[in-house]
């Protein structure tokens, strides 16, 4: 799944850095943790724990919820201990 991720990643990627607002719609979607990471734990990785501020996450179970939790803490705590900011 995590290949799947890529073509989304980019297209937020390319939304946020022109300015859009981004809602991220996981309405009948069933995700995993990789896809999660490649989504979401790379723009973290990339561009620091604020990207987090800007997309909306809309329909997310109580499973999503937790694997976007779970990737966001693990990737913060990655940038932290990688970053020289």
């Amino acid at each position: 799944m995590r290949h799947a991720a890529v073509p989304e990643r980019e297209r937020i990627e390319g939304f946020l850095a022109q300015g859009f607002e981004v809602v991220v719609d996981f309405a009948g979607a069933a995700v995993t943790q990789s896809f999660v990471d490649e989504l979401i734990g790379r723009l973290i990785l990339e561009q620091g724990p604020d990207v987090l501020q800007r997309p909306i996450f809309k329909n997310c179970t109580d499973d999503t919820r937790a694997i976007l939790r779970f990737v966001a803490a693990d990737r913060l705590d990655q940038y932290l201990k990688t970053s020289t900011h």
